[in-house]
């Protein structure tokens, strides 16, 4: 979506889980508009911060066009048999992206190819690589034909159904993901509770949650300078973001049990 877009809109990390929510990306042409659903990765739940995000993709599946399943060169697993036996035997246009090509040999990108072919033999597979544009002007091109005749469902200046908090808490989510390793990052929730801008500055406060008092001390670090860390490289994200000088505060909270807290997951927009 970032790519099609040319926005990063979607934070991306290397690692699994790094999308929680579900996120529209719009992509405005002249005789053209894009919805585009970026869901969370396909996933075996393992508790209900997770399965409500699975539920997000099954909503997904319901009201789009076209379906875009994408997977990296090499990637062969089925994650989700359930929800894979609903990609395959959709009937709408199916569209198999083999993303990553630009690290890939002909021979394991002919045999890719080959195997998804056989998994999905109604779809119609492309390689691509997102990250150098490697066949993101065609793509969007194939999906405007895709697209049945209907006028557009937002202005043409929207980009996303996103407030500018969302964008606040997957910065600092970025960052968490990308600073902590195991468990840390997974057990972590981001709240803006204060966004307030001018001209020229946009002041920001935002807490951390967790779900252990263990954990919150090692997102503070000694004499805080992990959190230290997670803030300055959020604040240098934002700022290209929103095109404006950023201050940003952080603090650190303990709310136990939240993944697995009904009443929790509402609050944060994971289950309705």
């Amino acid at each position: 979506m970032n790519a099609l877009m040319e926005l990063p809109l979607s934070i991306i990390t290397a690692k699994a889980q790094t999308t929680r929510h579900r996120i529209l990306g719009i992509v405005n042409g002249e005789d053209y508009q894009l919805v585009l659903s970026d869901t969370p990765g396909i996933i075996k739940p393992a508790y209900s911060l997770q399965e409500a995000m699975m539920e997000q993709v099954s909503a997904s599946l319901q009201d789009a066009d076209v379906l875009i399943y994408m997977i990296a060169i090499g990637e062969t697993k089925i994650k989700d048999e359930l929800l894979f036996e609903k990609i395959a035997t959709t009937k709408r246009p199916l569209l198999v992206l083999i993303n990553k090509i630009d690290q890939a040999n002909q021979e394991s990108l002919e045999a890719a190819v080959a195997h998804w072919k056989n998994l999905l033999p109604n779809a119609s597979i492309y390689p691509i690589a997102a990250l150098t544009g490697f066949f993101v002007p065609e793509l969007i091109d194939i999906l405007a034909n895709l697209m049945p005749e209907c006028p557009p469902y937002f202005p043409k200046d929207q980009m996303t159904d996103k407030p500018e908090r969302f964008f606040v808490n997957e910065a600092i989510r970025k960052e968490i993901l990308e600073h902590y390793d195991k468990e840390i990052p997974y057990a972590v929730e981001v709240i803006t509770e204060a966004f307030l801008e001018d001209e020229t500055l946009i002041k920001i406060q935002a807490v951390i949650l967790v779900e252990r008092q263990t954990q919150k001390g090692i997102i503070i670090g000694h004499k805080g300078g992990n959190l230290k860390k997670v803030g300055q490289g959020a604040r240098v994200a934002l700022e290209a973001f929103f095109g404006k000088k950023i201050f940003l505060e952080l603090f650190v909270k303990v709310s136990k049990n939240w993944r697995n807290n009904s009443q929790q997951l509402k609050r944060f927009g994971y289950q309705h």
